[in-house]
């Protein structure tokens, strides 16, 4: 029985791997890839508070953007900014580190890609041109930092220079309208007042570009 029971674990863990890497040959540099919570899922500080923010009313509150890209040997990367890396290039195995949920689950892992695709391998090339800016810890417009869309808002352009997905006021309070303590606090130590209505984006906005359509989840 052991060996029986063995065995099928071992062909489920074959049937999980040959899936995974169908799903990574349909990724195209340039595609986004989306990171998701559960609605009801309470993360650490930041993402936290981003959640909070920005939640719609899908069961998954998606809290981070990030640019993939295909090397020649078919390795996928990843491009974006984080609190823990700045804008930075790394594997696509360091990202799902990063976004382990905290009680060892997986985070949702959605990959999207622009619908009009011509220019992909020149917006990654704009994102790279950034790599080693610090995150935005301020978040606010052309101040030589980025955070997660506002990297792919300032490098995924059009060919007349304006920009495919929209910005929006940003809001920082949670459902009731209440400003979390977390904003308070990190706003307080940067010297600044929260940006409350400054435009902006985030990642829950960004996926529901119509811009976009949906490839794959990893």
């Amino acid at each position: 029985m052991k060996k029986i029971i063995a065995a099928a674990a071992m062909l489920a863990a074959m049937a999980i791997s040959c899936r995974n890497n169908e799903v990574k040959q349909q990724i195209l540099t340039g595609d986004l890839l989306f990171v998701g919570i559960p609605m009801d899922y309470q993360a650490d500080n930041m993402a936290q508070a981003i959640a909070d923010a920005t939640g719609g009313s899908d069961e998954i509150n998606y809290i981070h953007t990030a640019v993939l890209e295909v090397d020649s040997l078919g390795a996928i990367w990843v491009i974006d900014a984080t609190l823990a890396h700045g804008v930075d290039r790394h594997p696509l195995d360091t990202l799902f580190k990063d976004f382990t949920l905290n009680d060892g689950g997986r985070a949702t892992f959605k990959v999207m890609r622009l619908k009009d695709n011509g220019d992909a391998a020149r917006h990654v090339e704009q994102c790279k041109a950034l790599l080693g800016e610090e995150y935005d810890l301020y978040f606010l417009p052309a101040n030589g930092r980025h955070y997660c869309t506002e990297l792919v808002y300032d490098c995924y352009l059009k060919r007349d220079g304006s920009h495919i997905f929209d910005s929006v006021p940003m809001n920082f309070k949670n459902s009731e309208g209440e400003m979390p303590d977390y904003w308070t606090w990190l706003f307080g130590e940067l010297g600044q007042s929260v940006p409350q209505g400054i435009p902006g984006t985030n990642p829950q906005g960004m996926f529901n570009s119509p811009a976009l359509k949906y490839i794959a989840d990893l």
